[in-house]
């Protein structure tokens, strides 16, 4: 079995490639998915259908276009990867663990020890914590694992 893993959250470090690269290395059958993570790309997402004087049209508009990929990622995955940085707050990444928990999908949460405090509903429903790339690399190879 293919599975698939949707990594959402921080797009400002390289803890998306630590997981695939962890996962290739170990040959764990996955197929991975993402929202789009070049800030400006994401933030224009709606542009084509307009400019806006007004800031929150343009993030209401390009917001509305990046939800399609977001719910049909989310929607067709088989479990989530949520990362939580300390630099931004990511709100984006606090809604698609609500989307998972509300569909019943199962998520891992990535943060670190210091924000356990803020994140405790979103915890609350993640099926692990894990602090580092390299433990949900050890996870999947666990939830992958044929035997």
């Amino acid at each position: 079995m293919n599975w698939n893993v949707y990594l959402s959250g921080e797009i400002h470090t390289d803890w998306r490639q630590k997981i695939m690269q962890g996962a290739k290395e170990h040959g764990l059958a996955i197929n991975f998915t993402s929202a789009v993570t070049e800030h400006e790309a994401s933030d224009a997402a709606g542009d084509v259908l307009g400019k806006e004087d007004n800031g929150f049209w343009r993030d209401h508009k390009s917001s509305k276009v990046n939800a399609i990929r977001t719910k049909n990622m989310i929607q067709k995955c088989d479990i989530a990867i949520i990362r939580f940085g300390d630099k931004y707050k990511q709100w984006n990444a606090a809604f698609d663990a609500g989307y998972c928990a509300a569909l019943g999908k199962p998520y891992i949460t990535l943060h670190a020890e210091d924000i356990i405090h803020p994140l405790k509903e979103v915890d609350a429903a993640a099926m692990a914590w894990a602090q580092t790339p390299e433990q949900v690399v050890e996870l999947l190879k666990y939830i992958v694992s044929d035997s």
